[in-house]
């Protein structure tokens, strides 16, 4: 009776942990890769059935604010997967590869998060001087051992220490290797790092572990305004209209010159010849009193 309690309260515990992590990523906008990631993950949980067999390829149907994000799934046992490898979509895993740690079943989940939610490494991620050219691929990995739906998996480690991982981009890329630029394969780390890499091949890239991935390259430098192309009849109009406008801006210029020197030479006239006058006033006032005798 204790265990079946116990089991109960895990149960709402695990449910409303989903449920506030869904309202924290509606609130945020889903902001955050990390907290993307475990979305997808508690999706495509809900979403397997029990009977799903071994080693078949599951496509995970998503709800609608998560469109444009395809995700597949399956299933392997670890051994299985050690000794043969596997195709999962656009990732190539040789033999050798080891899932740590794992007991018998590993759920591998394969991500596509097209151009749009890829944007959401730009926030994560410095990727100043580089724009993706790719979306963003994710190869996950989770337990399966037990039932899956009393709760959440943990995540488990891919490593290929024998044969690397291929990440084939050739039926996802919009880049163009005509121009002779290659892109560069982009491994986002956990802790926020980016390490940038060559191509092995046109548009495929290895890795040694799991992760997220794309293809990015050099932004281009911004382009400088194009000078449009005048023709040449517009060019002698122009050119015609600018100097016969020239010439009459220039004619009122010294028509202008020309009436204010007019007009100051004339003032200084006026101003001379009221000086003379007026001295001419005081000599002559001078002459009739010193010629003037007082009478008593």
């Amino acid at each position: 009776m204790g265990f079946d309690l116990f089991s109960f309260i895990f149960i709402i515990f695990s449910w409303a942990s989903l449920l506030s992590m869904k309202a924290e990523a509606e609130a945020e906008g889903i902001k955050s890769a990390r907290l993307l990631d475990l979305l997808i993950r508690d999706y495509t949980v809900k979403s397997l059935d029990r009977d799903l067999r071994t080693g078949i390829v599951h496509t995970v149907n998503l709800p609608a604010n998560f469109s444009g994000i395809e995700v597949d799934t399956v299933r392997f046992r670890c051994g299985s997967l050690h000794r043969y490898g596997a195709q999962v979509k656009e990732f190539h895993l040789g033999s050798g590869v080891i899932v740590q740690p794992c007991a018998e079943r590993v759920m591998v989940v394969r991500q596509n998060l097209g151009y749009n939610w890829s944007s959401i490494y730009y926030a994560n991620y410095d990727l100043s001087g580089y724009q993706l050219v790719s979306p963003i691929l994710g190869l996950l990995a989770y337990n399966a051992d037990s039932d899956l739906s009393y709760g959440s998996p943990f995540e488990l480690g891919i490593l290929a220490r024998e044969k690397p991982i291929k990440i084939d981009f050739s039926n996802i890329t919009k880049a163009s290797n005509k121009t002779g630029n290659w892109p560069l394969c982009a491994s986002f780390e956990g802790n926020g790092k980016v390490t940038l890499k060559k191509q092995v091949s046109p548009n495929v890239c290895v890795a040694t572990k799991h992760g997220h991935f794309g293809l990015v390259m050099e932004s281009p430098p911004p382009s400088l305004p194009v000078r449009k192309k005048i023709s040449r009849w517009k060019l002698v109009v122009g050119s015609s209209v600018g100097a016969a406008l020239g010439a009459f801006l220039l004619g009122l210029l010294l028509v202008a010159m020309f009436v204010k020197v007019k007009k100051k030479a004339r003032m200084e006239e006026l101003v001379r010849r009221a000086y003379e006058e007026e001295a001419l006033q005081v000599s002559m006032v001078g002459h009739i009193r010193a010629r003037t005798t007082p009478t008593i």
